[in-house]
């Protein structure tokens, strides 16, 4: 394949993900922080998804004891939000203010089954991600396309 339809792929790749409500405008900011460093912004979301492992098992550990500490989950959750939040992850964030909506009602089973969701929509925004990143590799280093 040529590298003008690899760009081309890359950039209908990107779009996709904002028209498909899977990242807002702060991963556009990470993108124009990118300068010199073609690989700023995968490494970011590389660093967010090894440190959302931590904080995932947090959320299931807390999930799991009784009686459920909706302070605490409440926390992990906003740790998990803030992260969420500074790569773009518009749906991931959306689900965490959710979650926090349910531990402020004390709803254990509305905690359950949204951290479910964004745990989904976490592994969902990961592998589009991943096949953004590769792709963009392969169009050519520092390929961005403003929408």
């Amino acid at each position: 394949m040529d590298r003008n339809h690899l760009q081309r792929q890359a950039a209908y790749m990107r779009k996709s993900l904002f028209d498909q409500g899977y990242l807002d405008d702060q991963f556009i900011q990470l993108e124009e922080l990118q300068d010199d460093d073609p690989n700023f912004v995968e490494e970011i979301v590389t660093s967010f998804y090894n440190d959302s492992v931590r904080l995932i098992n947090n959320i299931e550990q807390a999930l799991e004891s009784t009686p459920l500490d909706f302070y605490k989950l409440d926390n992990y959750m906003h740790n998990f939000k803030g992260s969420s939040s500074s790569i773009g992850a518009r749906k991931v964030k959306a689900g965490c203010t959710q979650f926090s909506e349910y531990c402020k009602a004390g709803n254990a089973e509305g905690c359950v089954r949204t951290f479910q969701q964004v745990k989904q929509e976490h592994a969902t925004l990961r592998r589009k991600l991943e096949a953004y990143f590769q792709l963009a590799r392969q169009a050519g280093a520092g390929m961005r396309v403003n929408y």
